[in-house]
């Protein structure tokens, strides 16, 4: 399946492993490479830009296919050595880049001159145009179904993929609601050249998590994530647990005077203990309503392939049978 995605990273499925904290890391993003994807370290899981040029040889060593690497900008009293990693990626020959957070205007031009291809992570119309105007060679539209941060419009994928095909000029992928062969197929009827996966790939036989987070995915329902850090304006999609049903507490008791500092205790510094220890009430930890529609865990390559012949399936076979013959 050849989409203007496959062309721009030379990959063969047009299917992203979304970046995921204390997740994107090599062995997950090597098994969605050497599946035909395009596999995603996640920068800011490592804690230095050694690190990261460490995590990028082990991928290296794990997969001669192209993978790429995520790189959030957040607000952030302590900033990461955002530089040290973007000579971390250059010098690491890493040809795809993830951006996601605050405008990447400033990396581009390094980037770019480096033959890197970006990619950058839009919830709404108008940061997707702002992308393409500052250079960006993709973006992935996120609706509101994503886990993780949708933004603070709320507007569902079956609205943001059509406007997002007829404002951009440049490939976009969908991310939000994505699981399988229908949500590819359906992506791609919307406009879109391919699908970003998280929560999916979360639920792998390689995604290094503890057991307990892919079966609390396998457990849960459409009907099981919140958004919380509505009132800071900073929304995500967390998966229901106890420390999650605690911040809503606190947002609903506190309203307009809540501060950062009084939900700290549910949000910060909780991923480790979630994913690696599998103490699935420490805190709120992102995840998609497309938990809803996974019930198993397979390897990430038999998943790519499995969505890959659905995917063809239903456009020989269903779609085509609705054709009208002339």
């Amino acid at each position: 399946m050849k989409t203007r995605i496959t062309k721009l990273f030379g990959i063969e499925h047009p299917i992203v492993q979304g970046g995921m904290h204390c997740v994107g890391l090599a062995p997950l993003a090597a098994a969605v490479s050497n599946a035909g994807g395009l596999g995603m370290i996640t920068a800011l899981t490592l804690p230095t830009a050694d690190k990261l040029t460490e995590e990028i040889r082990r991928c290296r060593d794990m997969t001669d296919k192209p993978f790429g690497v995520n790189l959030t900008f957040l607000p952030s009293v302590r900033q990461p050595d955002y530089p040290g990693y973007v000579r971390a990626i250059i010098e690491g020959g890493v040809k795809a880049v993830e951006t996601a957070g605050n405008n990447p205007e400033r990396v581009l031009p390094a980037l770019q001159a480096a033959g890197v291809k970006v990619i950058h992570k839009c919830t709404s119309i108008r940061h997707a145009l702002k992308a393409e105007k500052i250079g960006c060679d993709a973006v992935s539209v996120d609706g509101f179904e994503c886990g993780g941060h949708p933004g603070e419009d709320d507007v569902p994928n079956f609205i943001l993929l059509p406007r997002a095909a007829q404002s951009l000029k440049i490939p976009f992928i969908a991310s939000g609601g994505m699981a399988d062969g229908r949500s590819l197929v359906a992506a791609l009827a919307l406009g879109a050249d391919g699908v970003n996966m998280g929560t999916r790939f979360l639920a792998t036989e390689e995604a290094p998590v503890h057991q307990n987070v892919k079966d609390a995915i396998l457990r849960a329902s459409e009907l099981d994530t919140r958004l919380v850090l509505r009132p800071l304006r900073n929304t995500e999609r967390v998966l229901n647990n106890a420390a999650v049903e605690r911040l809503l507490e606190k947002e609903r008791t506190l309203g307009k005077k809540i501060q950062f500092s009084d939900i700290a205790p549910e949000v910060a510094s909780v991923y480790p203990k979630v994913m690696y220890e599998g103490q699935m009430d420490a805190g709120a930890w992102s995840c998609g309503m497309v938990a809803g529609l996974i019930d198993d865990i397979p390897s990430a390559g038999e998943l790519v392939e499995r969505i890959m012949k659905e995917a063809n399936s239903v456009i020989r076979g269903r779609l085509g049978a609705f054709a009208v013959q002339e």
